[in-house]
């Protein structure tokens, strides 16, 4: 019996897989040079988003493990970008606020990310640009609503990751 094998380029979940690839290894190759993983890079955002928020937020919002997330936390917090504070009405949570230099370098950060989308959306005109964003926001928010912030905070810097 004969097989037939699909071209995998014809595959949706192929083609953002590849595109999640390169670009991952572009933005961990990019962050190197500020000292920072993309976990740490995905924390110092958050806070920043969402001041207050939990490790445990971030970790659902970007679909990494609580334990991953924990980690790069306590590396923020050990470097002075982080601070930790008990929640006021529920001790067990511990709430993230950014550092003055925290907020420096997540800026930093920010625009290394905005250049790398900059770089990797150059071959697109910008009505597809915005298609393309457009059209991931709506799959992302089927697939994953926590990984976008609030509804009032959407938009405000959509250009970061």
């Amino acid at each position: 019996m004969s097989r037939t094998y699909a071209d995998p380029s014809t595959r949706v979940g192929y083609l953002a897989w590849q595109v999640v690839h390169v670009m991952g290894t572009r933005l961990e190759r990019a962050l190197r040079s500020l000292d920072l993983t993309a976990a740490q890079h995905n924390a110092l955002q958050h806070v920043g988003w969402t001041p207050g928020t939990s490790a445990a937020e971030i970790a659902r919002r970007t679909g990494l493990t609580p334990q991953s997330m924990g980690a790069a936390v306590n590396a923020l917090v050990d470097r002075g970008l982080l601070a930790r504070r008990e929640h006021p009405s529920n001790r067990r949570t511990v709430q993230l606020t950014i550092t003055d230099s925290g907020a420096k370098l997540a800026d930093r950060a920010r625009e290394l990310v905005e250049r790398l989308d900059t770089e990797a959306l150059a071959v697109l005109a910008p009505a597809e640009q915005a298609a393309i964003h457009s059209l991931l926001l709506r799959v992302l928010a089927e697939l994953n609503p926590d990984a976008l912030p609030p509804l009032d905070l959407r938009g405000a810097d959509s250009g970061a990751a």
